[in-house]
């Protein structure tokens, strides 16, 4: 059952009965709208202009207006659907209004005679000029002083509804000034938040609608500067939480003799020079791991740069100081990735390691929990298994979290509570291979530190990368037979396992037939996530191997599959995938001394041109292999609530401010924030609490 019409009665009468308030409730839950001050910052999508009627004759074919004229005929007609045909005349001319979706009530308000109140988009038809699904009511009552409102909302909850139940909230909510004056006064002639509101909630007809849309409008400047504000100081407080937490130090032992610690035999028996960069986030994270504040650190740095390496490092040093570290990672492809890599620079060093997988088998899984319960186990490597229930560390005293941005904040935050030590928190190092833009880094990761591995190892060669049209796909074919003569190994990732009927993209089983059938001699392999975990680990061990010469994959390769062999890249419908996706897919080649390429085979089918997002997509990746300015060009293209993926479930995103054009009111609210929280502290709390309620507990992740 609907929510009541709000437009019949109050919204206090709307919502008496309990079972209509407990329906209406969960509907506006669904919204996140629980509190009044929740419903006054529900702000419009957009307005529809009820101010002014229009005369028929004066108004233009593809123009949004309202008249008002009187129902000359009404009929319901089945040609080429079933619909309401309603002719209107307003003394000037006539028009048809088509309504498909109809019900009695609305054949009763458009009956012949019926003088009506109708708004939306006139168009030339083929009798006469029509309006197609326009809104509408009976005529009668004043015209509104102000835009209509129209809201984001949820099927069952109307628009009449919400017009009603946010002024409520305006006018219930506590509006009062959270701001101090002295971060009032570098805000020159800014709206108050009560008449910002107010104002956005029904604007004026004169204000100019670009001021609106593009949200330069004083009223829209104030919301986003105290949206920043709110932001800054959950994160400030979040930081200096933090900072009064404890932590085991893990200081290096004391040697004596010719004996080393874990950490200078690990970098004796590397088969490599570490970078600059390697060594110098290194000493970050060094340093952070010997004092007694529990580390809270991002290391980003771009595909292949070698993030792994410094995350073994830490790790040793973890357990050269008599502690446990756990590294978690989103997949197990990835995580067996990590444990291969690790176990062979550990085990040599006589360092046993525990491998934890939702997949293994039921012995397998109860020696490795023994393992990690009795403290032999000092490196725990796995997927989201780790944190799960049963598995309890002797002395966890730092995590580690690749690919950061996959995890919720849940799961960060259990792995985080596996720690048994009374009062102590364990260090935490994440790491991402999304390298983050300033301007999120400023606002999103302000609790962090952030280390940058900023340079790639020697050795790894540029990628060509190419835009063809898929018309051109036995060219590809042909390069890859090049490849293979070559004694190379191929990749060609496909964007769906299967067909779809929303979607008309080729899968991934299709094409591993048709190449199969392309490539005689060669063996194609095929891996997608829906396959059973023994048969995927099957495929990358004899790829590995170099005995499958072509890979056909969905997005599970995107990250920790490492085959130096591998030259080229294929990706079919990349305009299909995001920036930063491709440029993981990408980074799979290029990991040898062979010259790599990654072709980008795009489609529009019978369809539409290719889109200008899809087309700024493709023209970054052909332009730059340069991770920080594809990440740069992606938080463009995407926004930042995209772009942060998972990282922030269960978080507040920014919903009004823009990181790309509010540099200056970030700036102000980054100045302002440790003021608050020195000399206005219960302000600073009123101002949290009002902007993100309880979603700041995020930030503890």
């Amino acid at each position: 059952m609907p929510p009541p019409a709000a437009s019949s009665r109050s919204t206090a009468a709307a919502v008496s009965k309990p079972a209509e308030k407990t329906h209406a409730q969960k509907l506006l839950d669904k919204l996140g709208l629980r509190r009044d001050i929740d419903l006054a910052l529900h702000l419009p999508l957009r307005y529809e202009d009820e101010t002014c009627i229009t005369r028929l004759a004066d108004a233009r074919d593809g123009e949004t207006v309202q008249i008002e004229a009187e129902v000359t005929h009404s009929e319901v007609s089945f040609k080429p659907r079933r619909q309401l045909r309603v002719t209107v005349n307003d003394g000037s001319d006539s028009c048809i209004l088509r309504v498909i979706n109809f019900y009695p009530a609305h054949q009763k308000t458009l009956s012949i005679g019926a003088r009506v109140r109708v708004r939306g988009e006139l168009r030339g038809g083929f009798v006469a000029r029509e309006m197609v699904h326009p809104s509408f009511k009976l005529a009668g009552g004043e015209l509104p002083a102000s835009l209509t409102p129209v809201y984001p909302t949820v099927a069952g909850l109307p628009q009449a509804y919400l017009r009603k139940a946010v002024p409520s909230g305006v006018a219930r909510a506590d509006l009062s000034e959270t701001v101090p004056a002295e971060g009032l006064s570098q805000l020159s002639a800014l709206f108050s938040l009560r008449e910002s509101l107010r104002f956005l909630h029904h604007p004026t007809p004169d204000v100019a609608l670009a001021a609106l849309e593009d949200r330069s409008h004083p009223a829209w400047q104030r919301l986003k500067a105290e949206e920043l504000l709110a932001q800054q100081l959950s994160q400030l407080e979040a930081r200096r939480i933090r900072s009064a937490m404890r932590a085991p130090p893990l200081a290096p032992p004391v040697m004596r003799g010719a004996q080393c610690t874990l950490y200078e035999q690990l970098q004796e028996r590397l088969p490599f020079r570490l970078t600059a960069a390697q060594q110098r986030v290194g000493h970050d994270i060094d340093a952070d791991l010997q004092k007694n504040v529990p580390m809270h650190r991002l290391l980003q740095g771009d595909v292949g740069s070698g993030k792994t390496v410094v995350a073994a490092l830490a790790a040793a040093r973890c357990m050269d100081a008599g502690w446990q570290c756990a590294l978690m990672a989103p997949t197990e492809i990835l995580a067996e990735q990590h444990f291969r890599k690790l176990i062979g620079w550990l085990e040599p060093m006589g360092i046993q390691t525990a491998w934890l997988t939702g997949s293994q088998k039921a012995k397998e899984r109860r020696e490795a929990l023994a393992l990690i319960a009795s403290g032999e186990a000092g490196l725990v490597v796995g997927t989201h298994a780790v944190i799960q229930d049963k598995v309890v560390f002797k002395n966890l005293a730092l995590t580690i979290i690749d690919e950061q941005h996959r995890f919720g904040v849940a799961q960060r935050l259990a792995l985080r509570s596996k720690m048994t030590a009374d009062g102590q928190e364990p260090h935490l190092l994440m790491m991402t291979a999304t390298p983050i833009p300033r301007t999120l880094a400023m606002s999103y990761y302000a609790d962090l530190d952030v280390s940058t591995i900023d340079e790639l190892p020697p050795g790894r060669t540029p990628i060509v990368t190419k835009v063809i049209s898929d018309s051109r796909r036995d060219e590809v074919v042909e390069r890859i037979r090049g490849q293979l003569a070559e004694g190379r190994q191929v990749y060609w990732v496909c964007p769906l396992i299967e067909e779809s009927e929303a979607v008309d993209l080729t899968n991934a089983t299709e094409t591993h037939e048709s190449l199969s059938a392309a490539l005689p001699g060669t063996q194609v392999g095929l891996l997608h996530s829906r396959m059973p975990v023994a048969e995927k680990k099957a495929v990358m061990a004899l790829f590995n191997a170099g005995q499958i010469g072509v890979l056909v994959s969905t997005t599970v390769i995107e990250v920790g599959v490492d085959v130096p062999n591998a030259s080229l890249m294929v990706i079919e419908h990349a305009e299909r995938f995001g920036l930063s996706q491709l440029h993981q897919l990408r980074g799979r080649v290029g990991r040898g001394a062979a010259a790599s390429a990654c072709v980008l085979l795009y489609s529009t089918g019978d369809g539409p041109r290719l889109g200008e997002t899809a087309r700024a997509r493709l023209k970054a990746m052909a332009e730059t292999q340069d991770g920080f300015e594809i990440a740069r060009r992606d938080l463009e293209i995407r926004g930042p609530g995209e772009f942060l993926g998972a990282r922030q479930s269960g978080a507040p995103l920014l919903r009004f401010a823009d990181l790309a054009t509010d540099t200056e009111l970030l700036a102000w609210a980054r100045a302002l924030a440790p003021l608050m929280l020195d000399r206005h502290a219960a302000l600073a709390q009123r101002h949290i609490l009002r902007w993100l309620g309880g979603k700041a507990d995020y930030l503890k992740a």
